[in-house]
């Protein structure tokens, strides 16, 4: 079991502080997002993979991030109408940076654990990062792998 994992909190949108390690024996989603890209579309996805398999023992974790060409410029409130506008009902955390010095240590944790192609940064919005249920970093997707593309991989992972 990878421990470290565990060991990390983050700030909610609603501003509670949540270890991870309530999330033990859990397989966890860990998703980069924002409320104004490309890719924002993908929150449809996400919502669909976690009302099939959060009973199954699924968790999504969305962290919004301003990083990427402005693209969640907003607050509180901006971000939550834009997430009840996908209809989103997973856990959402509170604006992260997830690049260079000031990094959330959760995204240096993963980005050190799945470096991907550009040398450990992310590249972009809705990069994914998929953990199994003992704590360990399993696979890294980039910002244009659907959610359901994942799906194969989610459910290796629950079995």
């Amino acid at each position: 079991m990878n421990k470290e994992f565990y060991t990390f909190h983050a700030t909610s949108l609603q501003g509670d502080e949540i270890s991870m390690e309530q999330y033990k024996n859990k397989v966890v989603l860990v998703v980069n997002t924002a409320s104004k890209c490309g890719f924002t579309p993908q929150y449809e996805g996400l919502e669909k993979l976690h009302e099939q398999y959060h009973t199954k023992g699924l968790v999504i974790l969305g962290f919004p991030c301003n990083q990427f060409a402005n693209q969640e410029p907003g607050g509180k409130s901006e971000i939550e109408a834009c997430l009840l506008n996908y209809g989103v009902s997973f856990q959402m955390f509170d604006k992260v940076i997830v690049n260079g010095k000031k990094a959330h240590p959760l995204f240096k944790f993963l980005k050190n654990a799945l470096p991907g192609t550009l040398g450990g940064r992310i590249k972009w919005n809705f990069t994914k990062f998929l953990i199994d249920a003992e704590g360990n970093p399993a696979k890294r997707f980039g910002p244009s792998t659907k959610p359901e593309e994942l799906e194969e991989d989610i459910k290796k992972l629950l079995n």
